[in-house]
């Protein structure tokens, strides 16, 4: 599907699936010590959701878009045409570096990104 045949909407769930808490820890840890670990997360859990576009996270990160062919895109991008809700980002800001960490919803961002680059993300930032 092009951006030109882009769903009347992205669908969010209010509030985060508890999966991807341990996912972000998981990822975190490659990043952080556990204590900073364990504060990030908490932190995360307490946060409100918020939104900001999609290209804007995508430059904050750092981080390049992956291809429609990658199987988590797809599959994200397969709920997106079916109406389904996705999961809300969970980010971490890293100062020291000056980005954007994505926590957990990598996948779900490139698949936005693919169908409209101008999309608000709901997302949890610390």
């Amino acid at each position: 599907m092009s951006k030109k045949s882009k769903p009347a909407g992205i669908q969010w769930l209010k509030k985060v699936e508890e999966h991807d808490y341990p996912a972000a820890q998981s990822y975190l840890l490659l990043l952080y010590d556990k204590k900073q670990v364990k504060q990030f997360v908490s932190r995360l859990k307490a946060a409100d959701v918020t939104q900001f576009k999609s290209k804007d996270i995508f430059r904050a990160s750092g981080l390049s878009l992956l291809g429609v062919s990658n199987s988590h895109v797809e599959k994200d991008s397969k709920k997106i045409r079916d109406g389904k809700a996705l999961s809300p980002l969970l980010l971490v800001r890293d100062p020291l570096h000056g980005k954007v960490i994505i926590a957990d919803g990598y996948h779900r961002l490139c698949a936005i990104y693919n169908f409209d680059e101008d999309a608000w993300i709901h997302c949890k930032i610390v």
